[in-house]
């Protein structure tokens, strides 16, 4: 009796050990015990085991593949970890960028080398002085971690600038607290290289003292219109006088902003009146006065005054099959408008 008993004990045992799993890791992990451990005990050589965590839902790269297994499996369960970078990593920013931690950084380290594309991604690109601040310059938190959104207006940084600013005087100026229209978004200073974009001050309009062409109590009342300010100079210039002579004052169809108002070349002479830098005329003048005789009235000019040595008697030969031929310069251009012979 005493050897069946023994038997049957035995025979419980071996059904117990050959046909479950053990429940160390719960009831439903389906492994055999050989693919982590062996014969000289329990202990895990991560090295060696015969297991991928690309069979699962979670592939393990860089650091997660050289992370002990309880980092992440609390306890020796398995089955039920949660995927989510929160559900292992504490949250330093307190959701204020979510919790897709992948969106800025990478499994190789906390380091983030993306930070003007991301800002770029959420509208906000970093230019000029914007790229040397560190991000605590403008996401300020009790712990220098929080990066709350804080607005794409200039004025959500830059309000306490705009109302300190004295020359000019931005808030009782009436300026706009949008920087960028008056500043140039990319340059390292406020006044930049041409932080007057809208109306270039280049050359002999790079004036340092805004008061030259600004009333200071009202800035905006100034118009970008040549005439307003440099009517005077039109109406003093005689070489040649431009009032007599029709002349607009739209200055910039003739003038750069160099100072001095040199050098001078009346752009729209090709297309509106007669070719004078193109065409057979192209290079043949030297001075407005080799055509226009008359400085002040250059509504008057004179093709005979170039082709004084044409023998009229020839070219009135040549000209016998046109009606009315005369020998006079507004003859001339009645016919030859773009300067050609025909």
């Amino acid at each position: 009796m005493y050897r069946l008993s023994f038997l049957i004990i035995i025979f419980i045992l071996a059904g117990s050990l050959t046909g479950q799993e053990p429940k160390t890791h719960g009831p439903d992990f389906k492994m055999d015990c050989k693919a982590c451990h062996n014969t000289s005990g329990w202990k895990v050589d991560l090295s060696k085991i015969n297991f991928s965590h690309d069979n699962t839902k979670f592939k393990l790269r860089d650091q997660h593949a050289v992370a002990d297994c309880k980092k992440c499996h609390k306890s020796l369960i398995f089955t039920g970890v949660k995927s989510a970078c929160n559900s292992c990593h504490n949250d330093m920013h307190s959701m204020s960028v979510g919790n897709d931690c992948i969106r800025c950084h990478t499994t190789q380290n906390w380091l983030v080398n993306n930070i003007p594309q991301l800002h770029e991604q959420n509208g906000f690109p970093l230019a000029g002085a914007h790229t040397v601040l560190s991000c605590i310059d403008c996401h300020k938190s009790e712990t220098n971690q929080r990066w709350d959104r804080i607005g794409n207006d200039c004025a959500s940084c830059h309000l306490k600038n705009y109302n300190a600013a004295t020359s000019p005087n931005h808030k009782a100026g009436g300026y706009s607290t949008h920087c960028t229209d008056c500043h140039e978004p990319i340059s390292m200073t406020w006044g930049g290289g041409n932080f007057h974009f809208f109306f270039s001050l280049t050359e002999g309009h790079n004036i340092k003292d805004c008061t030259k062409c600004h009333d200071p109590g009202n800035f905006k009342a100034v118009s970008s219109e040549c005439a307003s300010c440099h009517l005077k100079d039109y109406n003093n210039t005689t070489n040649p006088k431009h009032a007599s002579s029709g002349f607009g004052t739209n200055c910039i169809i003739c003038h750069t902003t160099r100072p001095g108002w040199k050098p001078a070349q009346m752009a729209n002479h090709d297309p509106v009146f007669f070719p004078i830098y193109s065409g057979k005329h192209a290079g043949k003048w030297g001075a407005c006065t080799s055509c226009h005789l008359n400085p002040n009235d250059y509504k008057q000019y004179s093709c005979l005054n170039c082709h004084e040595h044409s023998n009229p008697t020839e070219l009135a030969k040549d000209h016998k099959d046109v009606a009315n031929y005369i020998f006079q310069s507004t003859a001339c251009y009645n016919c030859h408008p773009k300067g050609s012979e025909k």
